[in-house]
């Protein structure tokens, strides 16, 4: 997948951040029923369904923009009625500009992203949402957006950049299992006539993972995905090899990550390991897996970040 525009000269290039988080629905699997009633429920109790609408198939999308009140992401009002976080159950919900939302907004995604669910009382009802989106936020490296690039367009002081990366706490930013920088594109590749690679074998692909991942749950019990293995069926099923256990633990010291961060890699490295068809969780899974925890890795990376995922 290619980004989207080119403006050459002094104007920016765009990463294509945008477009690439709306392809995500097309690569995940198909919503199994009970998965589409859910969803179907949701959107239903929030009236956005008309009377002759049938059950929903299609994954949600949803991209509140960065003004949404607190209770519009994840719920309130009165009637009670589900925010963005539960209208992109089982779905994607993408952030974009995630920095410009305010500080309180973000924070009150921490416990929904931790659940899976929403729970809104009021004096007169009190009500439970599902929770469970794949959540995708893209930031700029600055306010100006020009920070790292080797033109040194950046003009914004050192201490504006600290008080803008900082919107982004320490707590939330444990809860987001994927860092990945997204650096300026050339133009030559922009132009080039090569296709990137279309949805559907990634789509594939992440079904034969889903599918191993489905057969373990059916041998030992556990739960059926990665991101929601409880946490001794995690150190079962994703511990790594003596290799990649060694790379862990040389990554845990050395970065100093915290028992959050911990589960995360541990849970990356084993959906590596089933996207490349591999029983075993090896050493290159692991190393995969710390590579794009890059603000654990270095804090300063930000300088060339273009998107958090």
């Amino acid at each position: 997948m290619r980004p989207t525009r080119c403006r050459c000269g002094s104007e920016v290039i765009g990463l294509g951040k945008t477009m690439l988080a709306r392809r995500l629905p097309t690569i995940m699997p198909p919503m199994s029923l009970d998965e589409a009633l859910e969803v179907t429920a949701v959107h239903s109790v929030a009236g956005l369904l008309s009377a002759d609408r049938g059950v929903l198939a299609a994954r949600p999308f949803r991209a509140p923009h960065h003004t949404v009140s607190a209770a519009g992401l994840v719920g309130g009002g009165d009637p009670v009625r589900p925010g963005e976080v539960s209208l992109a159950h089982r779905g994607c919900l993408f952030l974009d500009e995630l920095l410009e939302f305010k500080a309180a907004v973000l924070e009150a995604l921490r416990q929904p992203l931790e659940d899976g669910f929403v729970t809104i009382s009021r004096a007169r009802a009190r009500a439970t949402f599902p929770a469970r989106p794949l959540l995708v936020g893209a930031i700029n490296p600055c306010p100006c957006g020009y920070a790292g690039e080797r033109q040194g367009r950046c003009t914004c002081p050192p201490e504006r950049v600290r008080s803008y990366r900082a919107r982004l706490s320490g707590p939330l930013l444990d809860r987001i299992d994927l860092h990945v920088a997204l650096p300026p594109v050339d133009v030559v590749h922009l132009q080039s006539a090569a296709r990137g690679e279309p949805s559907a074998p990634v789509r594939e692909r992440v079904m034969a993972a889903r599918a191993a991942q489905a057969e373990r749950a059916r041998r030992g019990g556990a739960a059926l995905t990665n991101a929601t293995l409880a946490p001794r069926d995690l150190e079962r099923l994703a511990a790594p090899d003596a290799a990649g256990a060694r790379v862990l633990a040389a990554a845990m010291d050395k970065l100093g990550l915290s028992a959050r961060a911990y589960s995360k890699v541990l849970r990356v490295a084993r959906t590596v390991a089933d996207l490349d068809g591999s029983d075993a969780v090896r050493a290159p899974h692991v190393a995969e897996a710390v590579h794009a925890r890059l603000f654990d890795r270095d804090p300063d990376a930000a300088q060339a970040a273009r998107a958090v995922p």
